[in-house]
């Protein structure tokens, strides 16, 4: 490694002493480098490297004032470029460079050589495809090429992409990054797709290679890349869109080595000019930085040096087809000449053409004789004219990329703090940002302050119905988690407006009733941890955000409720579900808790406990995002509303690691795909949403403030924004689909700090268009979704999927991630629905056929089929549902025997010409013994408002099933029967008119439906639903059942069918329309086509070409060295933490305190001494320091003396682990009484073993603070109290009844004393017990 500190070179011992001899994370591979970093900047081409001498020289200079150990003129030097070279500055002749170059061309461009221009025409002339990309903008870009290639250069190339934004065209997705079409230079309308050749701008990889299909009649055509630039073209085409490259490096202008070949691999006519003779370029060896390619290593003490390759060289193999000095080399090439290239076959050497880079050749990494040669050909070739003669054209290219980019890493919006704390707040901000937040409340953040403002106004309206209880039996006695969703935002709206000392004291008096709870669990689920959680983070979020208001005892109060709570969440994650069971809604929401939690306890130095805490977080939420990977559309398995909740948590997590211990997620696939599942679920007019599994009418949470995290940090491009402000105008006031009364000011907190008001609100590139989409891990289409609620505007959803998603049954069956998964039992289906072949459908945005909510798990509760006779025990017997459904539990079942294996799969989900065909086959659903061979659904949407839905059940030749009965359900308006020339139907009344259905099976016939509103059994969230049950009788081997959905504004005015065992025919007939529908309903793809329909005179065609082909996902590489990786960020945070506290202490005896503290896991023979010899070093550093010697002791340095207190922890800590883990493995059954022993109990006396093994009672502070929160067995249990209680009121009024009647009359005084004398000890022992009891609340 070699560095330098302005242009000085550091030495070897320099480096050690600076950056140590760990491996710079950033560079074990390049994909970090694709993000632009606050840490670092890499120059990485030879435009960019005066921009480093220039940072350099700024460092001298600022170095002959003083030497720093803070620089901050990097926010210059951007300045400077973007002033300079910002896409207007072209037009607007402003800067030094633009005026400079367009005055006179000539003394700053090289005209291209003839022979590269002959050779892009002999391309173009064999039918290659040709384009020119890049970052540049268009008026710039004309001017170059103008000069470079000719007036006539538009003629060259076939695609031209200008202000590209690379290496963003590649890594982003079409709805981040559109392309746009050009007028006089200016972009125009966003595309949904890329239709023709041609000029555009920005856009996207993916548009582009579907271009490219089209034009080269080819699947698959093979796409090479030009370019000069490692992290803006090579890497990134290489990675994301996995092309040929072509690296231009100059560096190989400077061999003047012809390889020595025994053999001639090609007949001399087709070698290049550059195996002739070799120009002058020696750029690849500096004085100060020697080999471009390759390095020494020094030795340890008499050992050589050994030579190795650099980090560039390492990448050029790595990630290029071939590596050529220029253009020009190989330009006099016929265009079939063999290319010997980079493979992990062959030499690291083999892909430079026309030789090996000289230095590697010298050193022996080049071996005798050439590695097989292999053909490299393409079907489209893509050109970047780059350095040297054509390099000059890229100049604006890297330029562009560094002014425009610099705010699209997230690391920059989200600066590493590393333990840098000035008290607090710490968590989300720092002391400094208040008020820049406080000026963004009044100015960009308006809105959203707004929203805040009204959420405490009610509260301080309506205090006691929003301040948390005093009674602790009362504020266990139901779902508490509303304390804790509300009080985020009136912590948040006291930092904004400091005066308002109103909303401060109802904070203050809100945390104390909240800290006065012996529990903050709820009485009749103890062993759910989900209410402790919400109150839990809210609670350590409000004593980060009000710290400074609360008073000294306040502050150690409210600390030490922390500190409990977080120390029972500790324990509770080695034994609960959520512990081990990823991608469940409970995780991160448990997790981000004790996250917060730790990370409050850390900055007061209670680092041990916060070091546990913070381990056993990221070793159970890494795993997850790990997981994620797997999940390739960005859905979330338990549906939307409760992604939302999953997500509230998770981003959360996400801001906090990468804030605290700079763990970044946010180049995440997952993440990257995500505002796809948020975008393409909601129904017209932004209201509802698709409510597929446990659900409400939308969401639970947010989901603003996930669509602006994902605009900030993710996406950068105001599509996130725009949606979250669409929904947010769009709310229901009233009536279903209001925001819960405890969840709808949860999130508003996070809106408000991650808002990025320079994202200006731009829809999506497709908006106002009607899109399909598959969520193929999901197992779920959509069309419509995000529409305006209008006429003709409708919304179609089909789920036919695995149970879990893809990824989890995949990971589940295929035994994938084998150290962290046994199963099952490691994730939980609980929320989803038996569901497979079910849809809903809204046109004009009504919801017509809806799904039935968060309900009991029961097949008839869905839109979708049972069967008679049952074949098994059933939960609604003759009639056989999904083998998911359970009759005895609230939750779906889902772990053991066939409920294990149950799927549904999406065949085909295709749109043309307005006309959407779905088709779904659900029969894995069902129990085997019913005998079903097929069970297919067809959904054809004819018309806005017109749906035809087809179910195809084929029976095996022995199966026992008689009859079909089908559910259609609407949760807001009850169906009306109604009945036309004797084909039944039903409808629901609207207020723009009514919504009808009708049926029939393939003979004609319509059977009489039931129509039945149900109502849910008592504890679900909502009161039923309305739905309309169509039997149909079975007839072996095939039967069809035809459903007709009409919306108001169609007259349908005939409806028939005919069919034979592999063809159905419906004929429609509106007042406008005619559609004659022909669907081939067989499996066996004898028929080229699913469906043909003719629409009036169109004729439309759904061929079975469009079938879906779900490939399996690979199983993430190196899954457990990832975790660990990530796991290796948090402990030095601490360290610096320890180091911080340590060398802050002045006085003896509080230096003592906290070194006690620090060291109490340590070897307890040693913490005397260590003590000791800690503050001698700590003194001693002081006394230097202000002496201003620059060293402290001989021998000695302070950050090398202090013990690592970690490491005993970490021992002590898996040992803990290992036993939890292998406990929760066995998933012993949940006994729910005995789990009502795990109630939460703070006791007011706290308890702490000390290292002289002495208790000690009743201390305050938290000092004695123990590290869980409650004796692991109780004292007396509630069952008992109870049980004695009973027995002793009856002993009581038994003696009482004795008294008045046997012993009346005694006639001995001292009978009748000892009597009373009994009553009353037993009343003292009853009131006793009554006590008991309350506080037990039994």
């Amino acid at each position: 490694m070699r560095a330098s500190h302005g242009t000085k070179s550091m030495t070897h011992e320099e480096i050690l002493e600076i950056y140590g001899r760990r491996e710079w994370k950033h560079f074990k591979t390049f994909s970090g480098m694709v993000s632009r970093s606050a840490k670092y900047y890499c120059f990485d081409n030879y435009f960019d490297l005066p921009g480093a001498l220039l940072c350099a020289r700024i460092v001298d200079c600022l170095d002959q004032h003083g030497r720093r150990t803070k620089y901050n003129f990097w926010k210059d030097v951007i300045a400077a470029v973007q002033h300079n070279y910002k896409t207007s500055a072209f037009k607007e002749n402003c800067g030094t460079y633009f005026p400079e170059v367009k005055n006179d061309p000539a003394k700053y461009l090289q005209s291209c050589p003839e022979c590269v221009k002959k050779w892009l025409r002999q391309l173009k002339n064999a039918g290659k495809v040709l384009l020119l990309i890049t970052s540049s903008h268009s008026d710039y870009c004309r001017l170059l090429c103008e000069h470079i290639l000719g007036n006539d250069f538009a003629e060259l190339f076939d695609i031209v992409i200008t202000n590209a934004l690379k290496p963003g065209f590649f890594s982003h997705t079409p709805n981040q990054r559109s392309f746009r079409t050009l007028e006089n230079d200016e972009e125009q309308e966003a595309l949904p797709s890329l239709d023709k050749p041609g000029w555009y701008s920005q856009g996207n990889a993916t548009h582009l290679y579907e271009l490219l299909k089209k034009m080269t009649n080819k699947t698959e055509p093979k796409v090479v890349y030009f370019g000069d630039s490692m992290r803006s073209d090579i890497f990134p085409a290489h990675h994301y869109s996995n092309w040929e490259t072509v690296f231009i490096l100059e560096e190989l202008r400077e061999d003047k080595v012809t390889m020595p070949v025994e053999n001639e691999p090609e007949p001399l006519e087709k070698k290049g000019k550059y195996e002739v003779h070799h120009p002058k370029a020696p750029y690849s060896l500096s004085k100060q930085w020697d080999s471009f390619f390759t390095d020494k290593i020094s030795g340890l003490e008499s050992a050589e040096e050994t030579l190795t390759h650099t980090w560039s060289c390492k990448c050029i193999s790595a990630y290029s087809t071939i590596a050529i000095p220029s253009i020009e080399a190989i330009a006099d090439l016929p265009l079939d000449y063999k290319f010997t290239r980079f493979s992990s076959n062959s030499s690291e050497t083999a892909g430079y053409y026309p030789t090996p880079p000289k230095v590697l050749l010298s050193n022996g990494y080049f071996k005798d004789g050439l590695p097989a040669i292999e053909i490299w050909r393409s079907d489209a070739t893509m050109r970047t004219h780059t350095r040297g003669a054509p390099s000059v054209f890229f100049i604006h290219v890297i330029c562009f990329a560094l002014a425009s980019s610099i705010n699209e890493n997230p690391s920059a919006v989200i600066p590493f703090v590393n333990a840098n704390y000035d008290s607090y707040p710490m968590l989300y901000f720092s002391k400094e940002e208040v008020e820049d937040l406080q000026s963004k409340a009044a100015t960009t953040h308006q809105h959203i302050t707004a929203r805040l403002t009204e959420a405490v106004q009610t509260m301080l309206s309506s205090p006691l119905e929003y301040l948390p209880p005093w009674d602790p039996k009362e504020f266990s006695s139901r779902w508490n988690e509303i304390y804790g969703n509300n009080l985020g935002a009136l912590a948040m709206f006291c930092v904004l407006y400091p005066d308002n000392i109103e909303a401060i004291n109802m904070a203050k008096d809100y945390m104390e009733r909240m800290a006065a709870q012996p529990s903050w669990l709820v009485k009749d689920a103890p062993w759910d941890e989900v209410p402790l959680a919400h109150s839990l983070v809210a609670f350590a979020t409000a004593y980060d955000f009000l710290y400074n208001y609360f008073s000294k005892t306040e502050q150690e109060r409210f600390l030490e409720v922390i500190a409990n709570a977080s120390g029972y969440m500790y324990e509770t994650s080695y034994r609960r579900g959520w512990g081990f069971q990823y991608l469940h809604n409970h995780q991160p929401t448990n997790c981000m808790a004790l996250l917060t939690g730790s990370l409050v306890l850390m900055n007061q130095g209670y680092l041990q406990e916060a070091y546990l805490w913070t381990k056993q977080v990221l070793s159970i939420m890494e795993k997850s995002i790990v997981l994620l990977r797997e999940v390739t559309d960005g859905s979330l398995y338990e549906g939307v509303a409760y992604g939302s909740y999953t997500t509230r948590s998770l981003f959360q997590y996400m801001f906090l690691v990468q804030r605290h211990f700079d763990i970044n997620h946010f180049n995440h696939p997952w993440l990257k795909q995500h505002f796809a599942f948020m975008y393409r679920t909601v129904l017209p007019g932004f209201q509802r949403t698709v409510a597929i599994a446990d659900s409400n009418y939308n969401w639970f949470y947010g989901p603003e403030s996930q669509l602006v995290f994902l605009d900030k940090f993710v996406m950068r491009n105001g599509s996130g924004n725009w949606l979250a402000d669409q929904i947010r105008r769009n709310r229901v006031a009233e009536g279903p689909g209001t925001p819960s009364k405890g969840q709808r000011w949860c999130t508003l907190h996070t809106e408000f700090l991650w808002y990025d008001a320079s994202l200006h609100s731009v829809p999506p590139p497709d908006y106002g268009i009607p899109k399909l989409h598959y969520f193929e891990d999901w197992g779920v289409v959509t069309y419509g979704s995000a529409l305006p609620a209008e006429i003709n505007r409708p919304f179609l959803s089909f789920k036919s999927g695995k149970l879990g998603g893809r990824a989890i049954y995949d990971i589940v069956h295929k035994n994938k991630y084998k150290e962290w998964i046994k199963g099952w039992r490691n994730f939980n289906a609980g929320h989803e629905h038996p569901d497979q072949n079910s849809f809903t459908f809204a046109p004009n945005g009504v919801p017509f056929i809806t799904e039935a909510l968060y309900g009991p798990k029961y097949t008839f509760f869905n839109n979708v089929v049972m069967f008679s006779p049952a074949v098994s025990k059933s939960c609604f017997s003759p009639w056989e549902g999904q083998v998911t459904e359970d009759c005895s539990s609230k939750w779906l079942k889902y772990k053991h025997d066939l409920a294990a294996d149950c799927q549904g799969r999406v065949v085909a989900a295709m749109e043309r010409s307005g006309v959407v065909f779905i088709r779904g086959e659900g029969v894995d659903a069902y129990n085997p013994k019913l005998k079903l061979k097929n069970f297919q659904r067809n959904l054809l949407l004819l018309h806005p408002q017109l749906l035809l839905l087809v179910d195809l059940i084929h029976l095996e030749d022995d199966s026992p099933l008689e009859a079909a009965t089908s559910f259609f359900h609407n949760v807001d308006v009850p169906f009306e029967e109604t009945v036309i020339d004797d084909v039944h139907g039903a409808f629901i009344r609207h207020h723009d008119g009514m919504y009808k259905m009708y049926w029939m099976d393939d003979t004609g016939y319509s059977e009489k439906a039931t129509v039945v509103s149900k109502m849910y059994p008592r504890g679900y969230p909502y009161n039923g639903t309305n739905y309309v049950n169509v039997t149909t009788h079975l007839r072996n081997p095939v039967t069809r059942a035809i459903y007709l959905f009409i919306g108001p504004s169609i007259d349908v005015q005939s409806f028939s069918v005919h069919g034979d065992s592999q063809q159905l025919d419906v004929f429609i007939a509106t007042s406008e329309h005619a559609y004659a529908v022909y669907l081939w309903t067989g499996e066996d793809g004898d028929h080229s086509v699913f469906a043909q329909i003719i629409a009036d005179r169109q004729e439309i065609l759904f061929d079975r070409t469009s079938t879906i082909r779900n490939s399996a996902v690979p199983e993430v590489k190196n899954y457990v060295e990832i975790v660990e990786q990530n796991l290796q960020h948090f402990k030095p945070v601490f360290q610096q933490l320890e180091k911080q506290i340590l060398s802050r202490v002045r006085n003896t005896d509080s230096f003592r305190k906290i070194a006690e503290r620090l060291l109490r896991f340590s070897d307890k023979r040693q913490t005397e001494e260590a003590i000791d010899r800690l503050f001698a070093i700590s003194q001693q550093q002081q006394q230097v320091r202000a002496k201003k010697y620059k060293k402290v002791a001989k021998g000695y340095k302070f950050v090398d003396a202090i013990p690592d207190i970690f490491a005993q922890i970490e021992v002590n800590e898996r040992k803990v682990r290992q036993k939890a883990q292998t406990l929760a493995q066995e998933e012993l059954p949940v006994d729910e009484d005995e789990e009502m022993k795990d109630l939460l109990d703070f006791a007011d006396i706290t308890y702490v073993k000390h290292n002289n093994d002495a208790l000690i009672k009743g201390q305050s502070g938290l000092e004695q603070m123990v590290t869980t929160a409650r004796s692991s067995v109780p004292s007396i249990s509630a069952f008992y109290t109870r049980l004695f209680l009973i027995l002793n009121i009856s002993i009581f009024f038994v003696m009482l009844a004795m008294q008045i009647t046997c012993f009346q009359k005694a006639k001995s005084l001292h009978g009748q004393r000892c009597l009373y004398a009994i009553l009353l000890a037993d009343s003292c022992v009853l009131l006793w017990l009554y006590s008991s009891c309350s506080q037990s609340q039994c």
